[in-house]
């Protein structure tokens, strides 16, 4: 019988199901739908101007949802407003709401509905105001396209909002409606507001523009895509002529866009563009800002090498900008998304790893003082908030173990050493969501074993005040399925000693050997190694349980707390040292534990960890023997220049480390087994990868395996049926080319 077409009666790891499981083993389809482990978390929340209660969006028992807030001292519930004020009073309509944002004095509410996706989020929708004060309910943005506006925001004063459409920005009255455009230029080439493809993936850059403290003046981004590259994707699904979306994506060594800021009244009238120096293709700006309380703007400006990061001061009211402060590195800088202004302005913090390790600064406005905040050997990881009454600035750090993170404070003078505040019998990760005084924060902590633990604390002594979400059930479901945890252990490559974390069948007899799967990301742009809940790993612990061992290894760059010579290594040879690290590390491993069969070694990865799998297969065929390899880049010049640049420098620059750390380079090294999957309709990684390197293996006549989805995107999750058809795919391509069990 196809294994395909068997059902819940047969022997077999595909079986259908309905949250159970099935010969001790799970079930597919239970695991893809999510049936298994129901987890809950606390829902998105905003902290109110008081800082003493947080508000939520929760379900009305009539329909919609109310606006819930608590209060962090005693949890006391109010409704602070019912679902039915979010009621179109002209057709009698409940409008839908997907989220909420409170103007600074929380007496209006933007609501945004409708939503579409632009790339990866859904950045674009509808927006009414309503003001529950007296009830009144509007839709934002008469006459403009339907679900067309973008990042809609109250003046600090609370009078007017503005927002996006159609690449142009616009400034609506609340009081009578009148919108006034400030921008006429905005077309398919020039974006005023928001940003190309580019800015949006690498540097997290969405929204792009700001009011000033004195609601008087909006600054933006302009990004004049005319010149950069355009790239094609190929609709062959839908119709039966072929269709094209095409966009603008600068490839690595090729021309960026053109971008600019600038800024204009809130009434209209002319721009002025800020002069700064040097080529606007040749450089960024990811970041700006107006200094608090000030029109003065506050500009990061990265040149393309992204290893110079100049700081300008420019005011309203001048086009010319003052260079305080510039920071460098001799491999890459990242954008600096840590900046509090303190003592009225006087300083400013700031992220830097000029003495190898990664700490909080303080530094004079003029640029001429710097002050360590943190200091010692370990890795400063995020900013979770700031008591300016006690001095102290809280932060998640991990100098002990580097899988695990926790929160520390350390005195905003920078004297004495930091100091841990996370629960000392609680390992794993811990992540806070601080109210702006410092004095609340609403607490996660999980382990890869332990669901997640939500409870609201006070500081700064910690102290849980009580739980809000114990998942107490998930805790329970995770338990009836018994499987065998993730279990972290240690490896090396040559010297260097890796974390990795291994998973094993829950039939496990350690007499005997069992084939391994490597699990692999390798890129510097993220960690697979990291002791934290997710999900219970469903996925794999079904691989496991057919019968293998899952690994996974991080290797040299991986973005860990581990200090800037760790992270910062491999420049300018990504891919390299990643597949070293991972072939060594695994045979390390082997040696360690016996029940690890060597001749049965596989490994899989997406995106980045898909170029690292291909690397590992071409260039440690001895190592590995069957890879699947999801998503990748095959060759590094087809990625883009923001990423790809900041680790390699340029192509033309770098020739030589990009023909190494291209898989496409090793392709006649093949000799294993090798299934590639790649979405047709991916605008990240371009589905180009995938026919450049099938055109070099046919080359050098080898055989492989393929799959290709259709108009899916870099997730290949879209339209129906795919999820479960590509891990039925994974995992029949496992156990048809790498014989699952002990022996």
């Amino acid at each position: 019988m196809p294994w395909e077409n068997r059902t819940a009666n047969d022997d077999s790891p595909f079986a259908q199901g309905s949250s159970q499981t099935y010969n001790g083993k799970l079930l597919l389809d239970d695991v893809v739908a999510g049936r298994l482990i129901s987890t809950r978390g606390a829902g998105a929340l905003e902290w109110l101007k008081d800082g003493e209660r947080y508000s939520r969006l929760e379900p009305n028992a009539d329909g919609g949802k109310d606006v819930v807030a608590y209060r962090a001292k005693d949890n006391r519930r109010e409704v602070l407003i019912p679902a039915e004020m979010f009621t179109d009073k002209s057709t009698g309509k409940r409008i839908p709401v997907r989220s909420i944002s409170w103007s600074a004095d929380n007496d209006k509410v933007l609501v945004y509905t409708n939503t579409r996706k632009v790339w990866r989020y859904d950045t674009r929708g509808d927006y009414w105001v309503l003001i529950p004060a007296d009830g009144t309910f509007r839709q934002l943005g008469k006459g403009l396209p339907e679900a067309s506006l973008m990042f809609a925001k109250f003046s600090p004063d609370g009078t007017r909002v503005a927002y996006v459409s159609g690449n142009n920005i616009y400034v609506e009255n609340i009081a009578d409606g009148k919108i006034t455009r400030l921008t006429d230029d905005g077309n398919d080439k020039i974006v005023n507001g928001t940003f190309d493809w580019v800015y949006e993936e690498e540097f997290g850059c969405r929204d792009g523009f700001r009011w000033s403290p004195d609601s008087r003046y909006i600054a933006y981004w302009q990004s004049d895509t005319d010149g950069t590259g355009f790239f094609d994707i190929i609709n062959n699904v839908d119709s039966i002529y072929p269709t094209y979306n095409r966009f603008p994506y600068p490839k690595a060594g090729s021309m960026n866009s053109d971008v600019k800021v600038g800024y204009v009244s809130a009434d209209g009238g002319k721009t002025s563009w800020i002069n700064l120096p040097g080529d606007p293709r040749e450089n960024y700006v990811p970041r700006m800002e107006f200094i608090p309380g000030s029109n003065d703007l506050f500009i990061q400006q990265m040149n393309r090498q992204q290893n110079t990061n100049r700081v300008w001061i420019a005011s309203v009211g001048s086009t010319s900008a003052e260079n305080i402060f510039t920071d460098t590195d001799a491999a890459w800088l990242d954008t600096n998304d840590d900046v509090e202004w303190l003592d009225g302005g006087k300083w400013f913090t700031w992220l830097s790893e000029r003495d190898g390790w990664r700490h909080l600064y303080k530094i004079s406005r003029d640029g001429k003082q710097i002050l360590p905040i943190t200091h010692g050997d370990f890795d400063y990881v995020e900013r979770v908030g700031t008591d300016m009454k006690n001095g102290l600035t809280y932060f998640i750090a991990s100098p002990d173990n580097f899988t695990q993170r926790y929160l520390y404070s350390a005195r905003l003078d920078g004297k004495g050493d930091a100091v841990r505040v996370s629960p000392a019998d609680q390992s794993g990760q811990h992540r806070y969501h601080m109210s702006p005084t410092g004095k609340w924060a609403v607490h996660t902590f999980s382990n890869a074993a332990k669901p997640p633990v939500i409870d609201m604390v006070s500081f700064p002594r910690h102290r849980s005040v009580r739980v809000i979400e114990d998942n107490a059930e998930a805790r329970s479901q995770y338990a009836a399925l018994g499987l065998n945890p993730k279990e972290f252990v240690k490896t090396k490559s040559g010297d260097l000693t890796l974390d990795a974390w291994m998973i094993k069948p829950i039939d496990f007899d350690p007499t005997k050997k069992y084939p391994v799967i490597v699990e692999v990301y390798g890129e510097p742009a993220s960690s697979t190694v990291q002791d934290v809940w997710g999900g219970g790993d469903l996925w794999n612990q079904y691989m496991a349980n057919l019968g293998y061992i899952i690994v996974s290894i991080d290797n040299r760059g991986a973005n860990v707390p581990r200090g800037r010579e760790w992270r910062k290594c491999i420049y300018g040879e990504v891919g390299t040292f990643a597949s070293e690290d991972q072939a060594r590390g695994i045979t390390d491993l082997a040696r360690q534990y016996p029940f690890i069969d060597s001749s049965r070694i596989g490994i899989t990865g997406w995106s980045g960890g898909g170029s690292q799998t291909l690397n590992c297969m071409f260039r440690y065929p001895d190592v590995f023997s069957t890879g699947i390899a999801i998503a990748f880049v095959a060759d590094q010049r087809t990625y883009d220049t923001i990423y790809q640049e900041r680790y390699m420098d340029t192509p033309q620059n770098n020739p030589d480390g990009y023909r190494k750390g291209s898989p496409i380079t090793y392709a006649d090294g093949l000799q294993g087994n090798l299934l590639l999957i790649h979405g047709t309709g991916d605008d990240n990684v371009h589905y180009q990868n995938c026919e450049m390197l099938v055109n070099e293996l046919v080359r050098h006549g080898k055989v492989f395996s393929q799959v290709s989805y259709p108009m899916r995107t870099h997730a290949i999750n879209e339209r129906p049926g795919t999820t479960l058809h590509l891990r039925k795919t994974m995992a029949k391509y496992w156990l048809d080319n790498l014989p699952s069990g002990a022996k």
